[in-house]
């Protein structure tokens, strides 16, 4: 928690809510140009995993892969995708609302602003369509709220074995994208798992294997 609120001063990297749990960590971030989201990404793993090494006197690599990122459209797969992070502890068994988990982004979106904030809100109020921030904590409760009623308690892999969700527009795009900029490319397009005129994005290979939409990600999904 610590270094993702480093990483939001020393980098700009954009959060929009996050989840740490006991052996993994989710994040919503806002994409950018400068290399943001790559510059923080490499603080918040190298000192997390320095820090763990220290703390239990040991050496040797503490996360097992690299990170996974998929790019989401803003807008309802947006919403859709920032309560499955938050409701992740919910899923678990752990608590029955994120309200109940102290490691997550609902914290600060929908309770009083905190001295050490990770969550951008203004990002997050603007990319929800929202007037400005006094708005967001009514509507994204309600969005939990809708979202416990829904939500089916299973892991959903449209979220995180996958390289984009969205319209047919928007994952054609990033195809599009992928085909301008690397030559040797494993994708295909196809339907999400659900009913809601989802589009996704698949690699034909693995999530974690060696991917070929580092092209367009880059360095967020490397070593």
């Amino acid at each position: 928690m610590d270094w993702l609120y480093e990483a939001r001063k020393r980098c700009g990297m954009r959060v929009l809510t996050f989840c740490v749990t006991g052996n993994h960590v989710h994040l919503v971030v806002v994409d950018a140009d400068d290399g943001a989201i790559a510059c923080a990404m490499q603080l918040v793993q190298g000192r997390t995993a320095q820090k763990y090494n220290e703390r239990k006197s040991r050496c040797g690599a503490f996360w097992q892969d690299r990170y996974h990122a998929t790019a989401v459209e803003t807008d309802l797969h947006l919403r859709r995708c920032l309560c499955y992070v938050d409701l992740n502890m919910v899923r678990a068994g752990v608590v029955q609302h994120p309200r109940d988990w102290a490691f997550c982004g609902y914290q600060e979106i929908v309770g009083a602003r905190q001295r050490k904030c990770i969550i951008n809100r203004d990002a997050l109020a603007e990319l929800l369509g929202l007037r400005d921030t006094t708005e967001l904590p009514g509507f994204y409760d309600e969005c939990i709220r809708e979202a416990l009623c829904t939500a089916s308690g299973s892991r959903e892999a449209l979220w995180t074995e996958n390289v984009a969700v969205g319209s047919t527009r928007f994952v054609d795009d990033i195809q599009s994208g992928l085909q301008r900029t690397r030559s040797l490319w494993n994708m295909r397009r196809g339907e999400g798992d659900d009913t809601q005129g989802t589009c996704v994005l698949r690699d034909e290979q693995t999530p974690y294997g060696e991917p070929a939409y580092l092209a367009i990600f880059g360095g967020e999904n490397a070593d």
